[in-house]
């Protein structure tokens, strides 16, 4: 069966949990589509973070890579369009604090998500939750895992889809930080589950990837 590595993020900043996480962690091991879902979560640091989902992809040979980031103050869920070749923000959980660094010094400027997002959207919204593209992942850790997913795919297998989807704050969350928008756990993890169910449709209907990647 077709594998898709799906990642999120430990707690950062003042954000004590983080719905990536759990989410991901509930969907280890479950079959979403023709997906075995493959689990992993992220340090918040910028030395490791990009080596640590290299580490997931060479380890697990997945057949799409799925990598989610809390975006506290969105209320929507948002794929993102596109990473850019740039470090940058406010201190990492190790005290990291890059300005304007590349994350990959011959890389490319951006990479383009090779996600089917605007179908990820119009479906999301389709089973009742908003949901819009995001043009920019920002600099911070998010921006750094899409990167590095896409630059990996891009130089290695460049039939393997890889992107990044932020999601809103959680309830738990938001009682905790008071104004900010929020999702209930069950509606995220659903918008998570919806969105992996149209990238298998994708692949089998529009062959993102050859027949022979997706069967082997």
């Amino acid at each position: 069966m077709p594998k898709l590595l799906l990642t999120g993020f430990e707690p950062f900043l003042d954000f004590t949990v983080n719905p990536t996480m759990k989410i991901v962690e509930e969907l280890n091991g479950q079959t979403i589509g023709d997906y075995e879902i493959v689990g992993k979560i992220m340090t918040v640091d910028f030395n490791s973070s990009g080596q640590q989902l290299l580490t997931h992809i060479e380890e697990n040979q997945p057949d799409a890579v799925i990598s989610l980031g809390l975006a506290g103050g969105r209320y929507k869920i948002t794929p993102e369009r596109i990473a850019i070749n740039f470090k940058d923000g406010v201190k990492d959980n190790k005290g990291n604090l890059p300005v304007d660094e590349p994350i990959q010094p011959d890389g490319e400027p951006g990479y383009l998500s090779t996600l089917p997002i605007r179908k990820m959207v119009d479906r999301l919204i389709e089973v009742g939750l908003p949901a819009e593209v995001s043009n920019t992942a920002g600099t911070y850790l998010c921006n750094n895992v899409m990167y590095e997913g896409l630059h990996y795919a891009n130089s290695h297998h460049p039939s393997i889809p890889s992107g990044f989807i932020h999601i809103p704050a959680s309830h738990e969350l938001a009682i905790q930080h008071g104004n900010i928008p929020s999702f209930s756990h069950d509606d995220l993890k659903k918008g998570i589950i919806t969105c992996i169910e149209v990238l298998s449709e994708e692949v089998k209907n529009s062959s993102l990837v050859p027949e022979e990647e997706v069967n082997r």
